[in-house]
């Protein structure tokens, strides 16, 4: 059910904790009543014991927040009795229903990265056949107020990939009503395991290439999106993704762009295709590197452009990447993940090279990549997804205690994180 912890702290390294168990909101029927029911009185010590070490452990929950409890898991834990080692619960943290405005940055960012979260788990939940009451995915939307209308599922490997939402509030005076999406449509990124990994690196591997919109996942993602925004027009369409399902939310509201719809987009650690220069921690270094490879590029596409004179391909190209700069995605990036942290750099290059009096060659340089221009070379059809002209770029400069974490999408329903946001508009 729903606990509501309220630490009360005597010492630094002591913390009370008062719990008002109550039924879920997610699932009515599973009602406190069960936790006697399962545990016996050990065991059930041995719970909160548990619980109260994961609230100790993270300092972002505070007094009276509302944390949901999957006890449908119970029966797969170990609880030892108190002086052994004691299993953590499965505990997923939800901000207070009373709090949820989709006017607020933190309130939409974290229902759209726990709703790219549900894509996750509902794979999870067919690999390992959870139904029913034992499915852990339903929480990720119902405690927002959205339904699951549609499961995108690859024709390849036959996995969940991607999820349609309807928001469907149980009253329009609701406070999350004002400024809330109809449909959410989110996409997840990769998942290691063994049903879905081949086909997940296969699609990594098209995206380094550029060559993610000739896949059959992209065109069924397409398809899903565009049917939505057909059948119910004018209706507040959002894309989330995150990783892999970052790069397939970004292709699909590029091509969105070009057909007349701009879809607010939520996207979280996308990859950038480029050497991880942003890695490099010499500032000096940094810059003379980026300097190099927008002249490089600069050149390689002036060179192209001569070889090319007459063919409308490229000038295709250069007013493809102007319509697209009236469209605005949200990029959440961490600098410790090396997957899409060379967004800080790509962005705030373009702002440099203009304090320099070098913004021509920027210009030409932002709309290209060396391996766009390679593959073009070599007649393959190429669609960088990295090279964005408007966003507004979202850093998490909180520390990171690893790349797991750095690249992971659980960081970005947190609330208490120390983001940097910049907004870049291209003209």
């Amino acid at each position: 059910g729903g606990l509501s912890p309220s630490p009360s702290f005597s010492a630094p390294s002591r913390a009370r904790f008062q719990f008002r168990i109550q039924p879920s909101p997610h699932r009515p029927r599973a009602a406190a009543s069960l936790i006697p029911r399962r545990l016996d009185s050990g065991a059930r010590v041995d719970f909160f014991v548990s619980l109260c070490d994961v609230l100790l452990r993270d300092s972002s929950y505070s007094t009276g927040e509302q944390i949901f409890v999957a006890p449908w898991r119970w029966r797969e834990m170990s609880f030892p009795y108190l002086g052994r080692r004691i299993s953590r619960p499965l505990i997923v943290i939800m901000p207070s229903k009373n709090i949820i405005g989709m006017n607020c940055d933190h309130n939409r960012r974290s229902v759209a990265a726990c709703l790219v979260q549900a894509v996750y788990v509902l794979e999870r939940d067919r690999q390992l056949n959870r139904q029913s009451v034992e499915a852990l995915a339903p929480p990720w939307w119902e405690f927002f107020h959205f339904e699951l209308i549609r499961k995108l599922v690859d024709d390849a490997d036959m996995s969940i990939f991607g999820a349609i939402f309807e928001f469907n509030p149980p009253s329009s005076k609701e406070a999350s009503v004002e400024n809330a999406p109809r449909f959410v449509i989110a996409f997840r990124g990769t998942i290691t395991e063994k049903d879905t990994i081949s086909r997940d690196l296969s699609l990594d591997l098209h995206l380094v290439q550029n060559g993610l919109h000739r896949t059959s996942r992209f065109t069924i993602a397409m398809q899903a999106v565009q049917n939505v925004a057909s059948v119910f027009p004018g209706s507040t369409i959002w894309l989330a993704g995150h990783s892999l399902g970052a790069g397939m939310a970004i292709l699909t509201g590029r091509n969105m762009v070009k057909k007349g719809a701009l879809l607010e987009s939520f996207l979280f650690n996308p990859p950038f295709v480029a050497a991880p220069i942003e890695r490099i921690r010499d500032e000096r270094v940094k810059h003379g590197f980026r300097i190099a490879r927008s002249v490089i590029t600069a050149g390689l596409t002036i060179a192209m452009k001569s070889k090319t004179e007459g063919n409308s391909q490229r000038s295709i190209a250069e007013d493809s990447f102007n319509i697209l700069s009236s469209w605005t995605p949200y990029l959440f990036v961490n600098p410790g993940d090396h997957i899409c942290s060379e967004y800080i750099g790509y962005f705030q290059h373009r702002k440099n090279m203009e304090d320099l009096g070098a913004g021509f060659i920027e210009k030409l340089a932002t709309q290209n990549s060396i391996g766009d221009l390679f593959f073009k070379a070599l007649g393959w059809e190429s669609e960088p997804l990295h090279l964005l002209p408007s966003a507004d770029l979202i850093v998490n400069v909180s520390p990171s205690p690893d790349f797991k974490y750095a690249h992971g999408i659980s960081q970005w329903w947190q609330h208490e994180l120390n983001l940097q946001c910049t907004k870049h508009r291209y003209s």
